[in-house]
């Protein structure tokens, strides 16, 4: 697994911890992320276990994102938040300091998170039609 990919998993334990509780769907989104990312069975595993100890926005590895890997982060946050069926208000508050965090301009991150919550919307209403 290349460092920028674990260094945006780590963003996403930070954002899935931002509510004080990382739950059963946020795990299994990491663990999907973690295949998806090509990590292997030792650096999957260092991966859950950082998952396993609240993190904060603090713990952000800002400077390990580029550009294009804060974006990423940011999207991949967006469906984070939508990975139990709905987006409350409280999550929207969490991805706009986020978007903060990672110094992404609002008129840059409007269109980013809009593409996003389409595409999550879109996979939960395929799932469900499976179900």
């Amino acid at each position: 697994m290349h460092e920028q990919d674990k260094a945006i998993l780590q963003t996403l334990v930070s954002v899935a911890w931002a509510d004080d509780d990382f739950a059963e769907r946020e795990r299994a989104l990491l663990d999907a992320l973690l295949e998806s990312f090509g990590a292997d069975p030792t650096e999957a595993e260092a991966m859950r276990a950082y998952a396993a100890t609240p993190r904060s926005f603090d713990d952000i590895p800002i400077t390990e994102l580029s550009y294009s890997d804060r974006r990423t982060a940011l999207q991949h946050a967006v469906v984070l938040s939508w990975v139990d069926g709905t987006q409350r208000a409280e999550e929207l508050a969490i991805l706009e300091q986020l978007r903060e965090k990672l110094h992404i301009p609002e008129e840059e991150a409007t269109p980013l998170v809009a593409a996003a919550s389409a595409r999550a919307q879109e996979l939960l209403a395929l799932l469900a039609d499976e179900a």
